[in-house]
């Protein structure tokens, strides 16, 4: 059965550096898609690259992905379910990185699952969120 999912900059790290085939981890039905804020954040290590041929690696890279999967914009619909995600945070007295929370709010109003390489904590407790960590066989 075909799932709709949106991924974690994670993902995009371990598949651009070898360690992780997304094939492995979504099947050729599945919806997958990038919310706006995983693009900002890979795009920030593009920029942050140590040399040219690294950024100009990382761009080609991103370039290739974005030719292949749809972003999911920060709407009115994801920004009603990130301020309903931080009064329910705020209530708990918990905190999120704020951009795990994007991801989270955007995931949530689209009704896709997360996939991440980092730690479920990050998405742990948010209501109507729902994770799928995915460990590359590689990774270190």
């Amino acid at each position: 059965m075909a799932e709709r999912l949106i991924l974690d900059t994670s993902i995009l790290v371990e598949v651009e550096r070898g360690r992780l085939d997304l094939a492995t981890v979504a099947a050729d039905d599945d919806d997958v898609a990038l919310p706006a804020i995983v693009v900002a954040e890979y795009l920030t290590g593009v920029q942050l690259a140590a040399t040219a041929k690294q950024r100009s690696s990382r761009q080609e890279f991103l370039d290739r992905v974005l030719a292949a999967l749809p972003i999911e914009d920060y709407t009115r619909l994801v920004a009603e379910r990130h301020a309903e995600l931080l009064a329910h945070l705020r209530r708990s007295g918990t905190t999120r990185g704020a951009h795990d929370l994007i991801l989270a709010a955007t995931a949530s109003s689209t009704g896709r699952t997360v996939l991440t390489a980092d730690d479920r904590a990050h998405f742990d407790g948010l209501p109507d969120v729902t994770v799928r960590l995915v460990r590359s066989p590689t990774r270190p």
